[in-house]
C-alpha cells in the first residue's frame, strides 16, 4: 500500500509548477478552463482520454510515459542494496567449522585492528552512510568470525559489537529475519559477560520489536545490568539499563499497551537524568533527549498523533537534540512526520521528511519503511510539490 503511485493529478500539478505555469496559463494552452485544470490536479476529474493525456504531456514538455509514471525507476542504489544484503546474508551463513578448511587458513586480523574496524563500522552507521556500510560489512563479518575462532575470549566485545551494528543496519533495511540472526549471534558471543549481553539485547529488542514476548527478554536483561541504587550507578550501566527499558517500552507500545510503555519510559527517564545528554555509552545515545524521542515513537505506535507532535516540538528544542548521532535525528524526523500525518498535517509531515532527507539522505532513500511514508505523504491532496519531487526521485511514481 505504501508504494502505491502518486495520483496522476498530483504529477500534473508538480510538472506544471516545475514549468512555472499558473493554472490559468496551463489551461489556456490546453484550451480548457482553469476550473478543469484544478479538478484534474485535485483528482476530482479523471484523465481517461489518450488524446487529452498527450496534449497535457506536450504542454508540459514530457512524453506521455513520464506523465503516467511509466518512466519511474527505483532509486539508483536499490539494486546495489539488494546485492549487498545478499552478501551480508552469505557472511552470516558462514559457520566456524568452515574456517578450518584449507581455503580459509590464513592469519587472523590482530584484535586491536579488528576493534578499530568495528569502531569504524559503528561510526559509519551513526552517520547514516548505509550504502558504504552495506558494502563493507560482509568482509568485516568474515574477519570477525575468523578471529573469534582463533581466540574467542580475547575479542568478545568486538565480535558482539560487529554483530550489533549488523543487526542495527538490517533493521533499517527491513530485513527482520537477518537482523534477528545477527542479534542472536551477538547474544551468543556475549555469553558469560553481563555487560556484553546487555549490549546485544538492545539490538535484539530492535530486531524483534513486533514480538510482544521480547519485552520479557528486555526486562530480564535490564534486571541483570541494573544497579540497586541509581545515585551510585556508573553512567555506562545506567545507559545500558535505560536503553533496554526503552526497547521494552517501544515493544509494549507496538502491542498497544500504553500503560506499560509509559511506566517503562518513566523509569528510563529517571536513569537518563543521571546519565545526561551528550554521551554515547555503548553506542546507545542514551540520555534525557533520547528518552523524549522514544516517547514520540511510542505515541506514534499507539496512534496518538497529537501527543507525539507536541512532544516532538519540545524535544527538538532541547540542547541534547544536537548531540545525537545523525542517524538518530533523521530516524526521529521520520517518526515525527508519521505523527503529523496522523493529525492530518501533510505539509509538516512533508517538511520533516525533506529535513530528514537533507540530514541523512540514506535514511530516506534506503529504508523501505521510510519510502512508504514518503509515498503516503505525497498522495495527500494538500502535500507540497517538494514531496512529490522527492517521491519521483525515489521511483515511487
Amino acid at each position: 500500500m505504501g508504494d502505491e503511485p502518486v495520483p496522476l493529478g498530483r504529477r500534473v500539478a508538480y510538472l506544471r509548477v516545475r514549468r512555472r505555469l499558473s493554472q490559468q496559463s496551463f489551461a489556456d494552452r490546453l484550451g480548457k478552463s482553469k476550473s478543469w485544470v484544478d479538478k484534474v490536479e485535485r483528482g476530482v476529474r479523471s484523465l481517461e482520454r489518450v488524446s487529452t493525456i498527450r496534449d497535457i504531456a506536450a504542454v508540459l514538455r514530457v512524453d506521455a510515459a513520464t506523465l503516467l509514471g511509466g518512466d519511474a525507476q527505483p532509486a539508483a542504489g536499490m539494486s546495489v542494496r539488494c546485492a549487498g544484503v545478499a552478501r551480508i546474508r552469505a557472511a552470516l551463513s558462514t559457520y566456524a567449522m568452515a574456517h578450518g578448511q584449507p581455503a580459509a587458513r590464513r592469519e587472523a586480523m590482530p584484535p586491536d585492528l579488528l576493534a578499530r574496524e568495528v569502531e569504524h563500522a559503528w561510526t559509519t552507521y551513526q552517520h547514516a552512510r548505509y550504502p558504504h556500510l552495506i558494502e563493507s560489512l560482509p568482509t568485516l563479518l568474515t574477519e570477525v568470525q575468523r578471529v573469534h575462532v582463533h581466540d574467542p575470549g580475547a575479542v568478545r566485545m568486538p565480535v558482539v559489537e560487529a554483530y550489533r551494528v549488523t543487526a542495527a543496519l538490517l533493521v533499517k533495511l527491513n530485513e527482520a529475519s537477518l537482523a534477528w540472526l545477527a542479534a542472536d549471534r551477538a547474544m551468543f558471543a556475549a555469553t558469560g559477560d553481563r555487560t556484553a549481553l546487555a549490549c546485544a539485547a538492545v539490538q535484539l529488542g530492535q530486531a524483534l520489536r513486533a514480538s510482544a514476548r521480547t519485552r520479557a527478554v528486555m526486562l530480564a536483561a535490564a534486571h541483570e545490568i541494573a544497579l540497586p541504587d541509581l545515585t551510585s550507578g556508573e553512567p555506562q550501566r545506567l545507559a545500558l539499563c535505560g536503553s533496554l527499558l526503552v526497547q521494552a517500552a517501544l515493544i509494549a507500545a507496538r502491542s498497544g499497551n500504553d500503560r506499560a510503555a509509559d511506566d517503562l519510559l518513566d523509569e528510563a527517564a529517571e536513569m537518563a537524568a543521571r546519565v545526561g545528554d551528550g554521551h554515547d555509552h555503548h553506542r546507545t545515545s542514551f540520555g534525557p533527549t533520547a528518552v523524549e524521542l522514544a516517547r514520540v515513537a511510542a505515541a506514534v505506535e499507539l496512534g496518538d498523533g497529537p501527543a507525539a507532535v507536541a512532544r516532538h516540538e519540545r524535544a527538538v528544542g532541547r540542547d541534547g537534540w544536537r548531540c545525537l548521532p545523525i542517524e538518530h535525528r533523521a530516524a526521529h524526523l521520520v517518526d515525527a512526520a508519521r505523527a503529523y500525518l496522523q493529525t492530518g498535517d501533510a505539509a509538516n509531515a512533508a517538511r520533516l521528511l525533506m529535513q530528514a532527507d537533507s540530514t541523512a539522505p540514506a535514511e530516506v532513500r534506503h529504508r523501505p519503511a521510510v519510502r512508504k511514508v514518503v509515498a503516503q505523504v505525497a498522495r495527500e491532496p494538500d502535500a507540497p510539490t517538494t514531496i512529490t519531487q522527492l517521491a519521483i526521485g525515489l521511483g515511487l511514481v
